[in-house]
């Protein structure tokens, strides 16, 4: 059985339109300069009101990076 290592960091990731959106715009662009992301767990979720309405969501995830052999 292999044993595997993990690194996290967190990103925060927004959006207009949901928080679902934020966290998939997070992990898109991390992808693109990270390798091997297994996981994330969403830690913080915010949000941004303007005239009463919500304007933007922000959500922070923690996110494991398997680390390579």
């Amino acid at each position: 059985m292999t044993q595997h290592v993990y690194k996290s960091i967190e990103l925060t990731g927004s959006s207009a339109q949901s928080i679902e959106h934020a966290v998939e715009t997070a992990i898109a662009k991390a992808s693109k300069t990270l390798r091997n992301i297994h996981w994330f767990e969403v830690i913080e979720t915010r949000g941004r009101i303007e005239d009463g309405k919500i304007a933007d969501w922000q959500v922070t995830l923690k996110v494991g990076l398997r680390i390579e052999d």
